[in-house]
Formats: C-alpha cells, structure tokens, sequence
C-alpha cells in the first residue's frame, strides 16, 4: 500500500485508501462515458481507459501539532448492506493500512464525520465477539447536529442498519459529540457548512502557516462535477441546494490557492480549482506540499 500526503503548513494529511471502482453513473446520472469525454482534462487521473469515472473511497488523517484527527472511516469490515453487494460483509485490511501508516486507532484523537452515508462512517466501529464497538476507543467522534438529527429520524431498514452498525454504538459508548455546523476542532481545523447532499453535510478546512486546504466531503463527488456543477447526485436529499453549494464553493475557492482534497476522488486526490473559460477545472499538475 502506497500512501499519499500533503503538507498544509504544520499540518500533514494521509490518505488511507480502501476501494478504488469505476462506473459512477449509479451515484450520477450524468456521469456516462459519453458526457465524461466532453471533459477531456478528465483523463487520465479520475476516468479508465474506457471513460468510466474513477471513484475512491478512502479515510483522511490530519495531524495537526496536537491531534490526530480521521476525516471520514469509508465502508468498513462486516457491514450487513446486501443492496450493496460489492460492500456486504466485506473483509478489506483497512486496519491494517492505517496501522502500518502509523495510525494505531487507539492513537486517534478525534474522528470527523463529513455526513452519516454508509461509505463515511463504516470504520467507526468494529465487530467484537458478534457486538459493535468503537474502533477508536480514545477518539471523540464529531457529528453537525443537523445531521444527527436528520439520521435519527429515519426509519427505513437501510438507514437503520447504517446507524445500529455505525453509528449509535460510538453514541452508545458516550464517545460522540453533536456540533454546530461550522464548530472548530482546533486552531487548525473546523467545519465548514455544506448542506444539499444531506441536510447537516460538512467539509472540513484546514489552514496552517499561510497555507490552506478543504476536504470536500460528498458535496463534490467526482472531479466531473466541477466542470458540471449541476451534475447532482440521486443521492442528495436536497438536489437544487446541493448545486447551489457546489457553485458557490467553486467561485470562492477557484484561483484562491486553496488546495481541494476530494473525498472520492481518485488518483491524485487533491488539487486546486481553476477558472476555465465560463467555469471551472482542477488543476493537479502543480501540487504544493504533496510527497
């Protein structure tokens, strides 16, 4: 397992990937091969050699001068989730990755949860002798009120398998803590509120020594979609503010110098968004701070 850092001044991010797949048109309908080759810049970082989009899911761990935050725990060993049969019961290292990294779990400090999605809180717990338990034991996971609130509510077998394996044992154990939207973790790292693909979505911004970085979370999946910001997702809860969030991230963060690290994005991950023409591109030839 190779993995990949970037340095945002005292700041240092690893990614620990767990699956790489292609074919996204079942997160976005837009994204068919077709649709795709009219972004060449696409290639050949985040599509195969078929046009089919390139999709990661991997955990982000930000250590800062004084925590070691994970971002996001990907889909996780286990998980009953028979509607998604490439992700059921899977037996992936993960674990091992990010202990061979040099992330011990006992050694994480806090987990950040971008949103309460299956493939964003799986490794938050662990199955021990047939029961759920936290895979962090001395973490303090942190979830937007919002989006507790949203979760909790629901009742349908697939949200509720989510949250029983998930999520309610970390709350159970008395480890999880409910912030505002825009709560700050440490000089370093805060939340920034991007709500449409789920009501309390955040992405987390990072800043240190002059230098900046956002980690996107799903309100940007794929890279198709900076260059197509109202390419939506079937998955949002609220499509026409997720556009609006996308856009409005776009104009603020292009040409600003902030390196964008995608939560789903393949290949090289991170970049910074540029202007092109009447929108936008990401720009991963240049990269500062990444080994």
């Amino acid at each position: 397992m190779s993995y990949k850092h970037w340095q945002i001044g005292d700041v240092r991010v690893t990614r620990i990937q767990e699956i790489v797949d292609s074919g996204l048109e079942w997160v976005i309908q837009m994204a068919s091969p077709a649709n795709l080759k009219a972004i060449p810049w696409l290639a050949p970082h985040f599509v195969d050699d078929e046009w089919e989009a390139l999709l990661s899911i991997h955990a982000l761990v930000v250590e800062t001068p004084d925590l070691r935050i994970v971002v996001d725990t990907c889909v996780g060993n286990d998980k009953n989730l028979p509607v998604l049969k490439e992700w059921h019961q899977r037996s992936g290292p993960f674990l091992d990755d990010l202990r061979d990294a040099g992330f011990a779990p006992e050694t994480i400090d806090t987990v950040l949860c971008t949103h309460l999605h299956v493939d964003h809180v799986g490794w938050n717990t662990i199955l021990v002798d047939g029961k759920w338990r936290p895979t962090f034991p001395n973490a303090r996971y942190f979830v937007a009120r919002e989006e507790w609130a949203h979760w909790d509510a629901q009742d349908d077998d697939f949200a509720t398998t989510v949250m029983t394996e998930s999520v309610r044992p970390v709350c159970d154990a008395g480890l999880v803590d409910l912030v505002d939207h825009d709560h700050r973790v440490c000089d370093e790292v805060w939340l920034e509120p991007t709500p449409g693909h789920t009501p309390g979505h955040v992405s987390i911004r990072i800043a240190s020594r002059g230098a900046e970085a956002v980690i996107t979370g799903d309100m940007i999946h794929h890279p198709c979609q900076i260059a197509r910001p109202g390419w939506g997702s079937h998955a949002d809860t609220d499509f026409d503010q997720a556009v609006g969030t996308r856009e409005s991230f776009l104009e603020r963060y292009a040409e600003s110098g902030t390196l964008v690290i995608g939560t789903h994005f393949a290949g090289p991950t991170a970049g910074h968004v540029v202007r092109e023409g009447d929108g936008y591109r990401l720009a991963v030839d240049e990269m500062p701070g990444s080994l």
